[in-house]
């Protein structure tokens, strides 16, 4: 599927103004929630489900993120021989992130990168850009305490998109407190995740609510949906300053499929000074 996302010029600091068909919709949701047995048994398989994704779909599902350098600056410049960076992906995939980066010319003087599913790190492992020498892709529970106990460098920059959304909310200030205690000082964090009132937020029906702002999806993993405030408080009180912090909207595009879908995402750079 040819499927791009485009940029639009709005950066806002305000969620969506919900229509009454959309109110409505979000009320349905609420008719039928996910069962507590049911939740549990997902937090418990989370791992297992993410390698079935992985099993399922291979490496063709996600695209290669090209976009990374246009919307984090931070990206660009890095490499030179004198201030190679150690960068730290968090929820790495199959190398969507990375691999594009390299192939961009930008060097690091080492790449870690994790991710819960012990099937999507073997994937990455395999591309051809891959690189033991400088890329270390390892399996790990972000959730944990000593999750990041392979990566022996302290870390410039983490990345972290489209990852926290997976997570059960119960465990979102832990995760964040790893990042914290993994960077250096001077190091920041990148970040970008499903924002409030997402259209993918209200396209679910009744039975996939698990909470307010968590769903399940058809595969058994799960997507949660941040506001602004909910992203800045996060990281600000786990120690980190907040540089910038807002809503942003794309556009999802697929020409074949005639397809234009309005999307909402919160993206932030927060720092360890």
């Amino acid at each position: 599927m040819a499927e791009s996302v485009k940029n639009s010029e709005y950066v806002g600091h305000v969620a969506k103004k919900l229509t009454q068909e959309e109110i409505e919709k979000m009320q349905a949701q609420n008719s039928r929630l996910v069962s507590e047995f049911r939740a549990n048994q997902l937090e418990k398989d989370a791992k297992k489900h993410w390698d079935l994704f992985y099993k399922r779909n291979d490496t063709r599902f996600f695209k290669d993120r090209h976009w990374t350098t246009r919307e984090f600056h931070e990206l660009l410049g890095l490499g030179t021989e004198d201030d190679q960076k150690i960068l730290l992906e968090v929820g790495c995939g199959v190398g969507n992130f990375i691999y594009p980066l390299i192939e961009d010319g930008l060097k690091f003087k080492m790449i870690f990168a994790c991710d819960l599913s012990p099937r999507a790190v073997e994937l990455a492992k395999k591309h051809i850009l891959y690189n033991p020498k400088n890329i270390k892709i390892f399996q790990t529970d972000i959730t944990t305490e000593n999750c990041f106990c392979e990566v022996d460098y302290s870390v410039n920059i983490v990345t972290l998109i489209f990852v926290l959304s997976a997570i059960n909310p119960t465990n979102f200030r832990t995760v964040v407190k790893n990042l914290y205690n993994v960077l250096d000082i001077g190091g920041i964090v990148l970040f970008r995740d499903y924002g409030l009132y997402d259209m993918a937020q209200l396209r679910f029906k009744p039975g996939h609510k698990i909470s307010e702002n968590l769903y399940m999806r058809q595969d058994g993993t799960r997507t949660y949906y941040f506001s602004e405030e909910e992203v800045l408080n996060l990281f600000e009180s786990t120690g980190f300053k907040v540089l910038s912090c807002s809503y942003i909207q794309r556009r999802t595009i697929n020409l074949k499929e005639k397809i234009d879908v309005p999307r909402i995402f919160v993206q932030g750079k927060f720092g360890k000074f």
